[in-house]
């Protein structure tokens, strides 16, 4: 009954959205196709730019109206409220519901698009998604093969201790990597407590998002930076806020678990056995390394591109793919049983990540490619109004706060070149936008400042959902697995993003920008 239920609802979204799909791009095709003509007719025309891509196809981004991103809303909504509603159904059911939103959007998709839409849908798949989940597992498999012993036992001063060293570990490891090695630590050293939830949460807050803004490293919009020129160390110039974010958020993270601390029964702390701090799998810190050299390989060397069904994959980037899997084989291999037992490790969170994050990879699609679009897209009012850098940092983070911040860092990024350096080429350009120099006219401004609010912008709002940044799903996965009660998607953002994260941001805008 449920399977009917849910192959019911995937015929009823797909027709819903087939109908205006096909009204809508059979009027703009059509358009498309006439412009197209003109220009072919008369050499002389000026080209539109955006009304094709390759071939005379139009640019889907400028086609695509916002209603197409219901199904990505529909699949956040699903993860937000199924839990809560239907526990049981989504226990048993979630990979079937993630396939039926993602099928509702594709089905429709590729009746309309045809071999366009298969081919965003191959893009986003074989270059975004499966490298994600490579790079996601690898660190869950060698994280998971690192003990750390000792009688550490959850005090708030323990506690604040390993999220400054999370935090500063972050930009060196990347957020992920970070995450994935002192998340269980944590996890053990709190499961004799009651209150310990907020732990978690600042340890998302911090770990997962803020400590990446130091180094390309640290978070992937800021590897697609130094891609496209920024200096490996430019980030470094975002210290200040880092710091300030960092002990607002230790501070008021200790106040709190001092608090909660006083209402433990602390008659459950184990004074007999201490155990000396220790590590058992050092050699997965190696393999760790391992992953983060084949990350940064990928993005200082270029030795051309090969065709995956017809989509064009760097060859660094296989490489770092199958350094990635080699790197986590290896530790499977290398590993004690008994120490990965230590950790209480289970393949449960991963695979959660990955049937869920391939059903918001499909459903995304339509937001990336209007986002993509800047000025010529459903959202252009998002990019036309952005004028001052207070404007990029909170544009940048709100859809980073729920769309890949990747691309949102390079729309904004690009903006930015563009209102600038109109015309200049790439290098020279990035080059003038990493500097200081004040814009005349703008009241002592520079280029800088905009592109740190952007940076700034797409790294920490990713801890504003559970979706804002890969790390922060996983490190939710595992501490429900850990049997920690972890609140709900707008339970996280009504009762801690909001009230603390943003109010910290609004209280950093006045500070920064």
């Amino acid at each position: 009954m449920k399977n009917f239920v849910i192959f019911s609802f995937i015929v009823f979204w797909t027709f819903s959205l087939a109908a205006p799909l096909t009204a809508l791009a059979s009027g703009q095709l059509d358009t498309a196709a006439q412009v197209h003509g003109a220009q072919t007719a008369d050499q002389t025309a000026p080209s539109t730019g955006h009304e094709a891509e390759t071939g005379g196809h139009p640019d889907l981004g400028t086609l695509l109206p916002l209603w197409t991103v219901v199904p990505f809303a529909g699949i956040l909504l699903s993860i937000a409220l199924l839990p809560l509603f239907a526990p049981h159904f989504w226990h048993h059911h979630f990979p079937k519901v993630s396939l039926a939103w993602a099928l509702s959007f594709a089905l429709p998709f590729l009746f309309v698009f045809k071999g366009q839409a298969l081919s965003e849908i191959l893009h986003i798949f074989i270059i975004d998604y499966i490298p994600f989940i490579i790079l996601l597992g690898g660190l869950f498999t060698v994280a998971g093969g690192i003990y750390i012993r000792g009688s550490l036992k959850g005090s708030p001063l323990v506690n604040a201790t390993i999220l400054l060293i999370g935090t500063l570990l972050a930009s060196w490891i990347g957020t992920t990597g970070a995450a994935m090695v002192l998340i269980r630590p944590v996890l053990r050293s709190n499961a004799w407590r009651r209150h310990k939830v907020h732990t978690i949460i600042f340890f998302i807050f911090l770990v997962c998002n803020i400590g990446g803004a130091l180094t390309p490293l640290g978070d992937p919009p800021l590897f697609l930076g130094f891609l496209h020129g920024v200096p490996f160390f430019w980030p470094l110039k975002a210290f200040p806020a880092v710091a300030f974010m960092t002990v607002i958020l230790l501070v008021l993270y200790f106040a709190m678990d001092s608090y909660y601390y006083r209402k433990e029964d602390l008659s459950k702390i184990s004074t007999s056995d201490k155990e000396p701090l220790g590590i058992d799998g050092w050699h997965n810190f190696i393999l760790l390394g391992g992953i983060v050299g084949a990350v940064l390989f990928s993005g200082l060397v270029k030795m051309g591109d090969i065709s995956i069904f017809g989509i064009h994959q760097s060859i660094e980037n296989l490489i770092k793919d199958g350094v990635i899997l080699l790197m986590a084989a290896i530790s499977l291999a290398t590993t004690k049983k008994e120490t990965r037992e230590g950790n209480e490790f289970s393949w449960e969170p991963i695979k959660e990540v990955a049937y869920l994050f391939a059903g918001i990879f499909m459903t995304i699609i339509p937001a990336l490619l209007i986002l993509k679009a800047g000025e010529h897209g459903a959202l252009a009012y998002l990019v036309r109004t952005a004028e001052r850098p207070a404007h990029y940092f909170w544009l940048s983070g709100i859809l980073s706060s729920f769309l890949d911040n990747a691309p949102t860092y390079l729309t904004y990024f690009n903006s930015a070149l563009g209102k600038f350096f109109p015309g200049q080429a790439e290098a020279d350009a990035v080059k003038q936008l990493c500097s200081f120099a004040p814009i005349p006219g703008k009241g002592g401004l520079s280029p800088g400042d905009y592109l740190l609010a952007i940076s700034l912008g797409s790294v920490f709002m990713g801890a504003n959902t559970y979706i804002g940044n890969a790390p922060n799903f996983m490190v939710k996965s595992i501490a429900e697995e850990a049997g920690v009660a972890m609140p709900s998607f707008f339970g996280y953002m009504f009762k801690y993003s909001i009230p603390v994260l943003v109010v910290s941001f609004i209280i950093m805008t006045f500070v920064f920008f």
